[in-house]
């Protein structure tokens, strides 16, 4: 009962309308772990908990919590998109044989130069993703 009246709370204060698959899908990601999905991971986690979704309910709420600042969008290649749940700034990882990400603290990055923005854009973020195999 407290998770789903945390879940709601947190769709409540980031102005997010809340609906019956909205809570379910936030009940599953913001349980206290700081997590990176897919939309596949999370439509199968949702099948998993008898969760009534449809993928493009799944794709769709993850895009809305993304741009309510709730999820932190990771795009990996044009083949993968993660979502994060640990909103802060950081960098991560990314294991080439199992596809998962590992948080890299921000601090632990140092990025000396960086190149100026072309005319009329202004830099908002700078991600590193350093791509990791098994040896």
């Amino acid at each position: 009962m407290k998770q789903a009246q945390d879940a709601k709370q947190t769709l409540l204060a980031a102005g997010v309308g809340l609906t019956r698959q909205r809570l379910a899908l936030a009940e599953l990601l913001f349980d206290g772990a700081d997590r990176h999905v897919t939309a596949e991971q999370l439509f199968a986690e949702a099948r998993g908990n008898a969760c009534e979704v449809s993928f493009a309910t799944i794709y769709n709420t993850l895009k809305v919590f993304s741009e309510a600042g709730l999820l932190r969008e990771v795009v990996v290649d044009a083949s993968r998109t993660y979502f994060d749940t640990n909103v802060k700034p950081h960098h991560h990882f990314f294991v080439e044989q199992s596809r998962t990400l590992i948080d890299i603290p921000g601090q632990d990055v140092v990025v000396s130069k960086l190149p100026d923005a072309p005319a009329g854009m202004v830099m908002t973020d700078c991600e590193i993703i350093i791509r990791i195999r098994e040896a």
